[in-house]
């Protein structure tokens, strides 16, 4: 088909979108009544894979100065005016809370006729795990009755484009690859204002269009999306690698280079974008009728003959099988065909596969559209250690990968918002962002995935039901991390109701000790050792268990405290002291001075010992010699890159916080073995991901710990600041801050160190150095010491 899925790139329509894109989010209406309805292509039952394409024209008088509508789909849709893509959606969420956008498409419309458009497909049983469903279903809503012209409803034209199936895989949670038949697929650009569209169906009438609370029933209760649209970038693909069967221009990949395979001809050529990405691809090509074309996406090449189970280092291509997810063409001998991938593909390598027949098929370009959460990078670390710069820059990349319209635990495999990654990469984005609304909405999102038992799904929004009990623990934790570090008590109050249920969840699980017995579903803590499927004594308890309740059980009475009941403050402070008494008893071993795992006292981890550090377990007089073990005792089960977030904060609480840049092997290692993204798991030549956001905890601590930058009182009212800079003498930095920014600086200057603190409007602080404590006040603050 020619232009099938033609991307919005086109430097014609370029200034349009970046007019829709750059726009202020226009805020969605008063909760009033909608008149649009659901629709879809007539006699189609809706649960099977499809790909479906709908049009409506209208007359303008002129071009309008806005132009507000609201838009949503089942599963997602494309939609564009005039040729030129203004919005992707709907974000992700469940048929309770079902999210529409609220776009202005003034920028794009002009007077006289104007075409509204949009792709929308269904992935049925090949959907991905995050994606709940109803059926396959649009939805436009004009804001005001002037826009209510383009209502969804009957006068809207929709045909099935039959030429699309998809192309199932190993194991992907993510979306499927697309087969793609150009012969069999609709002709011609269907976006067009000259498309003659008089074959096509009137679209049919699914239901009405209901807003969440204004029906019984809760098929798509519409509410609207709290997240901004995500960033849309060029991307050049950087290198060719390989190249077999034909000859590559000298400028392609990273100039449009057209590239000429002759007929009858298998020809393969590797691609490098030489650092991870998530793209939209779209390749153009003409001619080559019937020819096969295979385009293959990998974060990694596999050493040959593992069976696509181990890797060695990334950067290399030589002797490598290359295996991952794959979309399919068949070419119809057009000129100007061109492919965009329905949703995004996650690679570092592209693998273009073509076999033609009787005629020769021209490559006439390739390239890829980043795309992802418009975080902006807005803290800065000032240093001359390249070393530091890279980590950080990695560690975003691998941050930015992992947020979307959730954060996600793997772009490439899963793309599920797990509880366990989500609570580091919040964090991530407090101290390095403005922007808390992907944060809000996890916490939201997470809330709503709460089962009648009370506890949490392990990560949501998903169409089954994982539950790992231990993630609803971190849950509490991140509701504290929220009231912490943004001023927005009202909104964690909000949720302190399904915190109470998490924790009534647990305490049927206590034993009169208050110890937890054979805690439930999947008690997953780290990828170590026994610690992945559960680990417990022979009385059913386990120290990381009752460690997890008394640290959710500290967290929650501080929260309940300030702004819930001081009832259940009072409750958790009581269970916390319980608790506390029975894992001292239970697991302390005086001998060895460490926390066992189980109350037989036969094995011991680094994952235990922090917590209990953590979580005020550990006593003064104790802190060296445990601290120490932390470091040195190679028998403890160690921390994967995951759990070295609680470790380190662990060490640095038992003050060894100057050592911080002596911790980091496991990130020197990620970066010696040519990876641009950390990987899920220590071991780096059999991780399945390389790219999961749980690793980039230095994000974090560079600017809390090394800088020294942390709250102390809810909404970062009060501000301390206590570096640990170990050998660094010249460093500085921006964190952001809900009222502006804190920057800090420390130099050593003959002996002694200049220190400059600017703390933001109506804030104070303190900086603690050396023991000592300096007050701080709002604005310039400048020490001599």
């Amino acid at each position: 088909m020619k232009q099938l899925f033609a991307f919005v790139l086109a430097l014609t329509n370029l200034s349009c979108i970046q007019s829709v894109y750059s726009q202020s989010k226009p805020t969605p209406p008063d909760n009033k009544p909608w008149n649009s309805d659901w629709i879809a292509a007539p006699n189609d039952p809706g649960n099977g894979y499809g790909v479906y394409y709908f049009r409506k024209s209208i007359e303008l008088a002129a071009k309008p100065a806005s132009f507000i509508i609201h838009v949503s789909a089942d599963n997602r849709y494309k939609l564009y005016v005039n040729d030129s893509l203004v919005s992707l959606g709907p974000a992700r969420g469940d048929t309770y809370f079902w999210n529409y956008e609220t776009i202005d498409l003034a920028p794009c419309l002009k007077a006289g006729k104007n075409i509204i458009s949009a792709l929308v497909y269904n992935e049925a049983q090949f959907r991905p795990e995050a994606q709940i469903s109803v059926r396959t279903a649009f939805i436009v809503q004009g804001n005001t009755v002037t826009e209510e012209i383009l209502n969804t409803n009957t006068t809207w034209k929709c045909i099935r484009d039959t030429g699309c199936q998809p192309v199932p895989g190993f194991f992907f949670a993510a979306s499927k690859g697309e087969m793609i038949n150009m012969n069999q697929t609709i002709k011609g650009n269907w976006k067009a204002q000259s498309y003659d569209d008089s074959k096509w169906s009137n679209a049919a009438k699914v239901m009405n269009g209901t807003l969440k609370g204004m029906s019984w029933g809760i098929d798509w209760a519409l509410v609207p999306s709290t997240l901004p649209p995500r960033e849309m970038t060029y991307q050049r693909i950087h290198k060719l690698r390989i190249a077999v069967g034909l000859s590559v221009p000298p400028a392609f990949p990273q100039e449009k280079a057209p590239i000429t395979i002759a007929a009858n001809t298998t020809a393969t050529f590797l691609l490098d974008q030489t650092f991870e990405t998530n793209a939209y691809v779209t390749l153009n090509f003409s001619g080559g009728k019937d020819a096969g074309i295979s385009i293959g996406y990998a974060e990694a090449l596999y050493d040959k003959g593992s069976r696509a189970t181990r890797k060695s280092n990334r950067d290399d291509v030589d002797g490598k099988d290359f295996v991952g997810r794959i979309d399919s063409l068949i070419a119809d001998g057009s000129n100007g065909a061109s492919f965009t991938t329905l949703n995004f593909r996650t690679f570092r390598y592209i693998r273009l596969f073509v076999h033609t027949r009787n005629e020769p098929l021209t490559i006439d370009d390739l390239y890829g559209t980043f795309t992802g959460y418009p975080f902006k990078r807005t803290a800065i670390f000032n240093t001359d250690n390249t070393e530091i710069k890279q980590i950080l820059d990695i560690g975003w990349r691998t941050a930015r990968l992992n947020a979307w319209e959730t954060y996600t635990d793997c772009p490439y495999y899963e793309q599920l918002q797990y509880i366990g990654d989500t609570r580091i990469q919040a964090l991530i984005s407090y101290f390095n962002t403005n922007d808390d609304r992907l944060a809000r909405n996890a916490l939201t999102l997470m809330d709503h995935s709460r089962i009648a038992e009370g506890v949490t799904r392990s990560c949501y929004p998903t169409k089954g039901t994982q539950i790992i009990s231990t993630f609803s623990l971190w849950y509490i934790c991140m509701l504290h991390d929220y009231w912490m570090y943004r001023n927005d008590s009202d909104f964690i109050k909000d949720k302190l109701v399904g915190e109470r249920a998490v924790l009534d969840f647990f305490s049927k699980y206590q034993q009169p000790d208050g110890s937890l017995k054979d805690t439930p579903y999947w008690a997953f803590v780290d990828w170590a050792g026994n610690l992945a499927g559960g680990v417990k004594g022979k009385d059913g308890s386990a120290a990381i268990y009752d460690l997890q309740l008394l640290w959710a059980y500290q967290w929650a009475a501080e929260m309940e405290a300030k702004i819930g009941l001081h009832d259940y403050a009072t409750i958790y402070n009581q269970k916390a002291t319980q608790l506390k008494a029975t894992i001292r008893r239970k697991y302390w071993d005086p001998v060895k001075k460490l926390y066992a795992d189980t109350k037989e006292k036969t094995s011991y981890s680094q994952h235990v010992n922090s917590l209990a550090i953590l979580t005020g377990m550990v006593s003064d007089a104790e802190m060296p010699v445990l601290s120490k073990a932390l470091l040195t005792d190679s028998t403890l089960t160690q921390c994967t890159i995951y759990f070295k977030y609680y470790l380190h904060q662990a060490l640095i609480k038992a003050g060894k916080g100057n050592d911080y840049m002596k911790w980091l092997d496991i990130w020197r290692n990620n970066i010696k073995m040519g990876m641009t993204t950390w990987g899920e798991v220590s071991d780096l030549q059999n991780t399945r991901s390389d790219c999961h956001a749980w690793g980039a905890s230095p994000n974090i601590e560079f600017f809390r710990s090394v800088l020294g930058v942390d709250s102390y009182a809810p909404g970062f009212a009060k501000i301390k600041i206590e570096p640990h800079l170990g050998t660094l003498t010249n460093v500085s930095g921006d964190i952001p801050h809900p009222n502006g920014k804190v920057s800090v600086s420390y130099k050593l200057e003959n002996g002694k160190w200049r220190i400059n603190i600017s703390l933001p409007a109506n804030t104070s602080g303190k900086l603690v150095w050396k023991a000592k404590i300096y007050l701080l006040k709002a604005g310039a603050n400048s020490f001599f010491i």
